[in-house]
């Protein structure tokens, strides 16, 4: 019988397709990624961080609908407005009531006092058909809104795309850091590991959020400052990893065989060595994910992260916490939950490609 030779990478994939979390977390987190880069095609508010919101509004709940008037007709989006949002969007009226005599739309702006409704009038005589028919519209709210009569749902799709790009970048700058030095250490030894050793001992012993709250005081506060902020403190664990690899795969014959073809350093490094430590790499990027994602939640809950408007999940948490003892939890519950289940995702995801790739099972 022919038996076909299976390479690692083949065997681990089939390990993880037998793993029932693993693969529904990992299509969790794609199904959340298509949703978060597909934002403005799909959501209720289309304004630029779904920021267009009424104060009359404030603190509805799900499911609420209302009728709203559109005075002035919607441009077709530009091309940069479909992947960021409308920059003006155009301004609507929620109505409490409303009717239509002859030419003329007598409506009430809606308000949480209704005493301090009053009663307007719009001459619509010359609106075409089509103006007309785009002149109210009823508008539901799935989620409700917030404390400034945002749609809720439109800000919570968006927040994911903030703790996805969070994930994304610290972790590709915590490797490129972590696997330069790592290797680097590992590989020539002597003062130089004895060095860069020192230096992540340093960086280790202080608390990780004290450490990127004094990186975002010192290069500001903003979107990409807390990405570079979060990524320049998770390279330490890569690297000790990194160089205790390095250190036990420099031993090997083929190794030594290299060196003794003339092969250069860095060659020896990219070709031979950093292939064979890759499989505890992915599962501590993995971890760093979760931990990218909790650290900028953070940063946003103490006003460090994502600025206003921008849409934080930890910002929205901060923003409506208040509401748990004031009868409406679900506004710092809600982003809480989604949260939770996009780090347990990158952890169970962690731990299936720890058995994945684990060669003793």
């Amino acid at each position: 019988m022919h038996t076909k030779n299976k390479s690692n990478t083949s065997i681990a994939l089939q390990k993880f397709k037998k793993n029932f979390w693993g693969v529904l977390c990992f299509w969790f987190i794609i199904a959340l990624s298509f949703l978060s880069i597909f934002a403005y095609f799909i959501i209720p508010d289309d304004s630029q961080h779904a920021n267009s919101g009424d104060i009359s509004l404030r603190s509805q709940s799900p499911g609420f609908k209302i009728n709203v008037l559109n005075q002035h007709p919607q441009p077709i989006k530009t091309w940069n407005e479909y992947w960021n949002g409308r920059t003006n969007p155009s301004s609507s009226i929620p109505l409490s009531e409303y009717h239509i005599e002859k030419d003329t739309l007598f409506y009430k702006a809606y308000s949480n006092n209704p005493a301090l409704e009053e009663e307007h009038n719009l001459f619509i005589g010359e609106y075409s058909q089509e103006q007309l028919g785009n002149l109210i519209k009823e508008k539901t709210y799935y989620l409700g809104t917030d404390n400034q009569g945002r749609d809720f749902l439109s800000r919570l799709i968006l927040g994911s795309r903030v703790s996805l790009a969070i994930g994304f970048i610290a972790v590709f700058i915590s490797l490129i850091i972590g696997i330069t030095l790592g290797s680097v250490a590992g590989y020539f030894g002597g003062w130089i590991d004895s060095f860069i050793l020192w230096l992540i001992n340093i960086v280790w012993s202080i608390p990780t959020l004290l450490l990127v709250i004094a990186i975002t005081l010192a290069i500001g506060k903003g979107f990409w400052q807390v990405f570079i902020a979060v990524g320049l403190t998770m390279w330490v664990e890569v690297a000790r990893v990194v160089r205790g690899q390095v250190i036990s795969i420099k031993e090997q014959q083929y190794i030594t065989a290299a060196k003794a073809l003339g092969y250069s350093n860095l060659r020896i490094i990219r070709k031979h060595i950093l292939p064979n430590c890759m499989a505890p790499i992915i599962v501590i990027s993995a971890a760093n994910f979760a931990s990218a994602i909790l650290v900028e939640s953070g940063l946003s809950f103490l006003g460090l992260g994502a600025q206003v408007p921008v849409p934080s999940w930890g910002a929205m948490i901060k923003e409506n916490y208040n509401y748990i003892i004031l009868g409406k939890p679900y506004l710092a519950l809600i982003p809480g939950i989604a949260m939770f289940l996009l780090v347990m995702s990158f952890m169970l995801i962690g731990n299936s490609l720890r058995d994945a790739l684990d060669t003793k099972n």
